[in-house]
């Protein structure tokens, strides 16, 4: 297949699956087409989740600190679903950074006090499907993205000292 943007025209895959009649050479290849979803995945996982850069310094707080970001995605996800099952759309088909900044935009009436009636809940719940479900991203099939890095070098060096002694060295 010649296609723009890819450098071999030969792919050679990997699977188990060793009877043909089970998947394809055709199905195997369009699975393999489908991983840009996981690209996709990690990339809000780590990005728009602000998990690029792991902030803890135990091995228990790295652990917890994954754990809440893989749960903060899941019901993120959790609620794109919802809101593409009200709307009649895929999941795939709506804006993950868009939902994050949709709910982090309707946090102050969520969180404001729970003495609101059901009708008034109801109605909110529905803006708030309705706003996620509004932001469509395009089928963008055989999409491909280089490979590279985006974050710079910073020309400082890396903190190797606790800061009361760095302050005490810049103040002499």
């Amino acid at each position: 297949m010649d296609q723009p943007g890819f450098r071999s025209h030969e792919v050679i895959i990997v699977t188990t699956i060793l009877d043909p009649r089970v998947a394809s050479v055709a199905e195997l290849a369009e699975l393999y087409g489908l991983r840009w979803n996981n690209e996709t995945d990690f990339s809000s996982l780590k990005v728009t989740l602000q998990m690029d850069v792991l902030r803890c310094k135990t091995p228990e707080l790295v652990r917890k600190e994954i754990w809440t970001h893989v749960l903060a995605y899941n019901l993120i996800r959790t609620i794109m679903a919802q809101s593409c099952c009200r709307a009649g759309m895929l999941p795939r088909e709506i804006s993950f950074k868009a939902t994050v900044q949709t709910l982090e935009a309707f946090q102050p009436f969520i969180a404001s006090p729970s003495n609101r009636s059901l009708s008034d809940r109801l109605l909110l719940y529905q803006q708030i499907m309705d706003a996620i479900a509004a932001h469509q991203v395009g089928n963008r099939p055989g999409r491909v993205e280089p490979r590279l890095r985006k974050r710079r070098f910073k020309k400082y060096d890396y903190m190797t000292k606790p800061r009361k002694e760095i302050k005490l060295q810049l103040l002499k």
